[in-house]
């Protein structure tokens, strides 16, 4: 009697190669989109632990939906499974390639604080992690299908591709995408490769030649003529440049950072004033503290514009300035004229051996740099933030506790909290632990409810300021529990 061949055999169009290489470039889309989730949310709503939690728990719930309708898809006849899965994947392609103009439309219609990030985030990121994951399940099937009775090998290769691929994409997205061409052409990318996938999808009827051809269209176009999130962006910072009257402004992840005074009228130590209230309080007080010849270490680079002042008024004093991310420093030499002739002048790399100058210049995270760094400082200015806030890793006991080791004199810490808010709370605590004397001044509330709080930290008694700027008084702030590495700031929002 003639063997009759299964249904199943002639309805398998694609080979067991293929399909393991499909879940692995899937697998690796999810997580580039991921990540690129959080990185594009930054200028809107910041990046902070919580924005990257919601990010990854809603896009990791795409993926569960994703997969558990998937398995539903992949039950139903062959021909109207594989259809449906490319229909998922143009949808894919074009849900990803108009996240960033989502965005920007969910912000634009009042998306603001906590709730507003979780409404932008559920809204523009969780209906692509669907669709993605929707074709894993079909392919997952066709695999163990292709190579009957190893069912248990083929479902082991399809979990590793699924892994590989993972890992595969977090690292293009954080090394390689974001970095060189930005989140915008980022998401472009994504809703590309989502494209090449389809004519591997082989099999059953044809789908709509059209629809096919204009989201390839829409995806294009998103990634040509789409408006970049950023003026200037890395894999830390997204950067806009703002010129507002005599001043130009340094503008990362949605806050203010740095500004610089162009053309007011000189001041006697030829050096063009400072042009935020909260760096004139930090230099009063530097000025009024330390000495002609003094050593100072700023962690958080900025806009230069401190270090700018303290070596145009004491030529005898150096400044060491580490700044996490290059693309801020090459930002401040094409736009902040004083501070970029400082660095021509004077300004070296001060991770190099034998390297000579006034402003050192370290590109690496403040936290590593305090600890292996075995040069000693007169003072030190703590102003270093991540999008609206402080980095939990700076604002610790341990990390304080550091800097009292390697600076002989004052601690000055710039932050940004809501008056009497926990950021503020927890490094008085840490403040009070280690130094006694510490004082603290509070500018104006902006419209977010946060201000600019100001601490100086000393073992010496410190003289109290002749005036302070417009706005600014001195501000009580209650005890709370310092933060510990353990334990730290978890990020404002």
């Amino acid at each position: 009697m003639p063997v009759r061949t299964p249904k199943i055999a002639k309805e398998t169009a694609i080979r067991f190669s293929v399909t393991i290489a499909l879940i692995l470039v899937l697998s690796a889309l999810g997580l580039t989109y991921e990540i690129a989730a959080g990185r594009v949310l930054a200028p809107y709503f910041g990046t902070s632990l919580l924005t990257w939690t919601t990010v990854i728990a809603t896009v990791l719930g795409g993926f569960s939906l994703g997969s558990a309708l998937g398995g539903i898809v992949a039950e139903r006849p062959r021909d109207v499974a594989l259809r449906n899965v490319r229909g998922a994947l143009v949808a894919t392609a074009v849900l990803m390639a108009a996240s960033p103009t989502l965005l920007s439309m969910v912000y634009a219609w009042g998306a603001r604080g906590t709730g507003g990030m979780f409404f932008s985030v559920l809204i523009v990121f969780f209906p692509a992690s669907v669709l993605v994951t929707l074709t894993s399940p079909l392919l997952a099937k066709l695999a163990m299908e292709a190579r009957p009775g190893r069912e248990g090998s083929s479902l082991g290769f399809v979990l590793a591709a699924g892994s590989v691929g993972a890992i595969f994409g977090a690292i293009l997205a954080g090394f390689v995408t974001l970095p060189l061409i930005g989140s915008t052409a980022t998401f472009a990318a994504c809703g590309v490769i989502a494209l090449l996938c389809l004519p591997w999808v082989r099999g059953g009827a044809a789908g709509d030649t059209g629809v096919t051809l204009a989201a390839a269209g829409f995806v294009g176009f998103a990634g040509l003529a789409g408006s970049p999130a950023c003026q200037y962006e890395s894999g830390l910072s997204c950067l806009t440049v703002v010129q507002r009257g005599d001043a130009v402004q340094l503008v990362s992840d949605g806050t203010m950072q740095a500004a610089e005074q162009r053309t007011p009228a000189q001041g006697s130590d030829g050096t063009v004033g400072l042009a935020l209230d909260y760096t004139q309080w930090l230099w009063d007080r530097m000025d009024r503290d330390l000495g002609s010849d003094a050593s100072v270490l700023f962690v958080g680079g900025g806009g230069y514009t401190l270090p700018t002042k303290l070596l145009a008024t004491r030529p005898q004093s150096h400044a060491t300035a580490v700044e996490i991310d290059p693309l801020v420093t090459d930002v401040v030499r094409r736009h902040m004229p004083r501070a970029a002739d400082m660095i021509a002048q004077t300004g070296y790399d001060a991770s190099q051996d034998g390297a000579d100058g006034r402003l050192g210049i370290i590109h690496a995270d403040g936290r590593i740099y305090l600890n292996e760094t075995d040069q000693r400082f007169d003072a030190v200015v703590m102003d270093a933030f991540s999008s609206g806030s402080v980095p939990a890793h700076l604002v610790t006991r341990e990390a304080f506790a550091r800097l009292r080791d390697i600076v002989d004199g004052p601690v000055y810490v710039n932050l940004l909290d809501r008056p009497d808010g926990p950021l503020a709370r927890g490094v008085n605590a840490i403040l009070k632990e280690i130094y006694p004397q510490v004082q603290a001044v509070q500018g104006e509330v902006y419209a977010s409810g946060r201000a600019n709080i100001l601490f100086a930290a000393s073992l010496q008694p410190l003289t109290p300021l002749d005036s302070l700027p417009d706005g600014y008084g001195a501000t009580r702030i209650s005890d709370a529990r310092a933060f510990t590495d353990d334990r730290g700031w978890v990020g404002h929002r």
